[in-house]
């Protein structure tokens, strides 16, 4: 399953394979490209937005300052 993200600014996916979660950085045009992200296997999909805040709020700025989840359309 894959979900995506709004990291500050920044768009991540996030999916599940097997017992394991896999991050990777999606470019403006599409592209993907992984990312050095440990996310341990027992966060639950409920919890990957408040991780992810966890991990790079400090890349926070006044007009990025929070995580989201992009829902499919």
């Amino acid at each position: 399953m894959k979900y995506v993200f709004n990291v500050f600014g920044r768009i991540v996916s996030i999916e599940r394979h097997n017992d394991a979660w896999t991050a990777f950085h999606i470019s403006p045009e599409g592209k993907r490209r992984p990312v050095e992200l440990a996310v341990p296997s027992e966060i639950d999909r409920s919890e990957l937005a408040q991780y992810l805040y966890d991990v790079y709020h400090e890349d926070a700025t006044p007009t990025n300052g929070d995580v989201s989840e992009i829902l499919p359309k």
